[in-house]
């Protein structure tokens, strides 16, 4: 098995490989890119997202900057909104559903390494996959651990550390995040 192989499907890897190296800076130069442009180049800067990320649905707006490690496995609903410095660490999948809306500075880690510190010496790490439901809006600063699914109608605020998945149409904050209170729709 390739180390990509096993990077997509959440074993150990080598983050080192060669090809992997090469994909993570094909990435960072299409997203360096995007954060030089200014706000007259908008259709030029949506192009290159869209050849940045894996899927992306109608209505796509990022305010950059924006950083992430490989681009393709990110993939995005319709009417999706990142503001500005969000980071995305998508080793393994990360998915988007519809009407999604981070605030400034959201950072979303499927990377992660072993607790053991001799495994952890040995340089190889591996991920696990994020997935945010419909109508999801995360605040400001807010952090998503690896392995974390949150459900639709979620709000979460400002600054939580999100590390366990998130039921639908629920308020969670703190660190680590917990439920607040459930969100009436209706």
């Amino acid at each position: 098995m390739s180390e990509k192989e096993k990077m997509l499907c959440g074993d150990m890897y080598d983050p080192l490989d060669p090809l992997l190296v090469k994909e993570r800076h094909e990435a960072r130069l299409l997203f360096q890119q995007i954060n030089a442009m200014g706000d007259d180049e908008k259709e030029q800067r949506d192009a290159l997202f869209y050849q940045l990320f894996g899927a992306v649905g109608r209505d796509l707006y990022v305010e950059p900057p924006f950083y992430c490690d490989y681009g393709y496995n990110i993939t995005m609903g319709d009417e999706v909104f990142m503001n500005f410095n969000c980071c995305i660490l998508d080793v393994m999948p990360v998915r988007f559903g519809n009407q999604v809306m981070l605030a400034p500075n959201v950072q979303i880690y499927t990377a992660t390494h072993p607790m053991n510190a001799k495994e952890r010496h040995s340089g190889r790490e591996y991920a696990k996959p994020i997935t945010i439901g419909n109508q999801v809006w995360i605040g400001g600063g807010a952090i998503i651990c690896p392995g974390v699914t949150i459900g639709n109608g979620v709000v979460v605020g400002a600054g939580a550390v999100v590390t366990k998945d998130v039921p639908d149409h629920t308020l969670v904050a703190g660190n680590p995040a917990r439920v607040i209170r459930r969100i009436d729709n209706d």
